[in-house]
Formats: structure tokens, C-alpha cells, sequence
């Protein structure tokens, strides 16, 4: 099974809430075959504009197809003219969905523009949703880059909980295969329980995983991580941080700490600091990123956990309030489990497509 039917298959609880939403919204119109002589004669609309969107479209249908109506869906698929009550209904389903409320607002102007009094059925409208959420997310869908530099140094930070130890394993893996060489070191050292899990996901990655003895120095150990890599050759240095936000003084000084110390290995390093962020925790993930962007300097993020449990419309208010790139979305516990951020497949799974 490939990684986005993954997706769609686990992204259930989101993509139920705004499919299901959209149905619900344009259930209340007239079915096509029973629609009135002269009711869809509203400003705007015209006989080409009220064809039905497959929910599939062919390949010749193309964008414009999906856009303007030109498919095979259902005759009799409900219909409702896009009103002002309509709208508000579209952005209250996508407030809900956790897209929050300045881009559900900025979502639901877009589909309406030149669409009011049209009228619309939920294929339709699942088509105009996907098409918008692709647009807002294929500016930050970008890959985690690679310089030439060796060690290219990567700090990973997130709340305790979020995924940090599986993401780095997860990566080393994928680094691994694409013919890189990874050093892990386990710079959370004050929870034994998450120095033994990233040793095991090592293991699993085929990758060394430097540790310190409880409670010791983050800093020195990401110093001496760096020296081996430097001595190894290793293409990344990927060094994993504690989480523990009940604190954020201690944490931003041991954050800072580490910074400083690599630095004077590297003046450049790190190269890379992503956020691991857990989908579940739906608009508590836009605090996150305010939190860590004052804590360290954030260069893009991960999502984790888009799964059956998850609350995937997070992704579109993070992107379209903050910007940073996406570099990688995670729908289970399995090594491969984890893929790079693909904009229109995430859109038509979030809305149900």
C-alpha cells in the first residue's frame, strides 16, 4: 500500500468530519432533476457552470475541468444555491475541521468569489476545498535540504509526546537508503525512556546512536557527537532534544546551550532545526510553533500521527499562518511510515476525495 492511500485510508476522522460536513451543508438544496424551471438562472451562473464534478476526475477533465463543474458525477446529486447562509455554514464546518478561523474565513471568500448564487452540489464543493487547501500548502511543500557540508548538523525539537524519537529514526532510515551516512545522537538526557527508544530505532535504521549517562549535559554530548561524525565522514548529525515546555526558561538555555556549543564546531550548524509536531493536538499545534520559533530557530517542520485519530486540518492553519516548510508527514508507527509532504494528494484526502 503506498504512502498516501495510507493517508486517505487513516486520515479518517478529519476527512469524515469535512466530507461529511460538505454533504451535510448541500444537502439541503433540490436535487438536479427536480430543480425548478429558471432557479439557476442566478447572477453568475449559466448551463456550462452546472455540471457536475466527478469525484475522481479523469486525466482530460484536467484543473480547469475540476474547476468550472465539466465531469460525471451523479444527475440527481443535491444541490443549493451559494448564498451568504451557505458560506457561513462552509466556515463554520471548517472552523470545526481545525482549520481555524482566519483561514477557514480566507478559504470560504475564495471558493465563494465569483460563485454566489451558483448553484453547487458537495462533489463540487469537495473539489473547490481541495483545490484551495493544495494552493495554501504548495508554497511550504518542500523536502528537508541537503548541503554538502559534512556533518550537516539537524536539531530536532517538539513537545515530549510528539514523535521527536520516532521522526529521527524514521529519517535516519530513509537517509540511509538514499546512500547517506547518519549519526544519532540521543541529546534528551534526562528521560531514559526516550534514550532506550531511539537506540531501538537506530538499531532499525542501521545507525549508530551516541548517549550519555542520564541526567549529563545535552550540550557536551551533541559536542562530542559532532566530533565523531567529523571523524566518521557521516553525511548528517541528527541530535534530538528534551520537550518539556512546564519549563521554557531551562529549556530555552539548554536549547541555546547546545547551539553554542556545536558552533564552535561549526559556526553555521545547526543547518537545519525542525519542529515535530503531533496532529492530534489540533490548534494547541499553532502555540507550538509560536512557543519554538522564540525558543529556537525553526526551519520547517514534521507532522506525525495523521492518522485514524488525527486532526489533519491543523496542517492548512499552520501553513497558512506561518509559512515554514513542510518537510515530512507521518500516518503510523512503521519505519516507512513517514513520507514527504505531498500538497494535492493531503488536500483531496483531507476533504475526502
Amino acid at each position: 500500500m503506498s504512502f498516501f492511500s495510507k493517508l486517505r485510508e487513516r486520515l479518517t476522522r478529519s476527512s469524515s468530519r469535512i466530507g461529511e460536513g460538505l454533504d451535510d451543508i448541500v444537502g439541503e438544496g433540490t436535487p438536479e432533476t427536480e430543480a425548478r424551471p429558471g432557479e439557476d438562472d442566478a447572477p453568475g451562473s449559466g448551463p456550462e457552470m452546472h455540471q457536475p464534478v466527478p469525484a475522481v476526475p479523469s486525466p482530460a477533465g484536467g484543473l480547469v475541468g475540476r474547476l468550472f463543474g465539466r465531469g460525471e458525477a451523479p444527475a440527481d446529486e443535491p444541490r443549493r444555491a451559494l448564498d451568504d447562509e451557505m458560506l457561513e455554514d462552509l466556515e463554520d464546518m471548517l472552523v470545526q475541521a481545525d482549520l481555524g478561523v482566519d483561514t477557514a474565513l480566507r478559504v470560504s471568500a475564495n471558493i465563494a468569489e465569483g460563485r454566489m448564487g451558483r448553484r453547487v452540489s458537495a462533489t463540487e464543493l469537495k473539489e473547490l476545498l481541495a483545490t484551495e487547501i493544495a494552493r495554501i500548502m504548495t508554497p511550504v511543500a518542500r523536502p528537508l535540504p541537503l548541503y554538502p557540508k559534512k556533518p550537516q548538523v539537524v536539531l530536532v525539537v517538539g513537545v515530549n509526546g510528539a514523535g521527536k524519537t520516532t521522526t529521527i529514526g524514521k529519517l535516519a532510515s530513509q537517509f540511509r537508503a538514499a546512500g547517506k551516512s547518519v549519526v544519532i545522537a540521543a541529546g534528551d538526557t534526562f528521560r531514559a525512556a526516550a534514550v532506550e527508544q531511539l537506540q531501538i530505532w537506530g538499531q532499525r535504521a542501521g545507525v549508530p546512536v551516541m548517549v550519555a549517562a542520564q541526567g549529563s549535559d545535552p550540550a557536551s554530548l551533541a559536542f562530542d557527537a559532532m566530533t565523531r561524525a567529523e571523524a566518521d565522514g557521516a553525511d548528517l548529525l541528527m541530535i534530538d532534544t528534551a520537550g518539556r515546555l512546564q519549563n521554557r526558561q531551562d529549556l530555552m538555555e539548554e536549547l541555546a546551550k547546545i547551539v553554542r556549543v556545536i558552533r564552535k564546531k561549526d559556526p553555521e550548524a545547526p543547518h537545519n532545526t525542525l519542529l515535530v509536531l503531533d496532529a492530534t493536538t489540533g490548534q494547541n499545534a499553532l502555540n507550538q510553533v509560536e512557543t519554538f520559533r522564540k525558543l529556537a530557530d525553526v526551519s520547517g517542520l514534521v507532522m506525525t500521527k495523521l492518522d485514524g485519530t488525527a486532526r489533519g486540518g491543523v496542517l492548512v492553519a499552520l501553513a497558512d499562518r506561518f509559512g515554514l516548510p513542510i518537510h515530512a508527514i507521518g500516518v503510523g508507527e512503521q519505519i516507512d511510515d513517514l513520507d514527504a509532504f505531498d500538497p494535492e494528494e493531503f488536500a483531496r484526502a483531507l476533504v475526502g476525495l
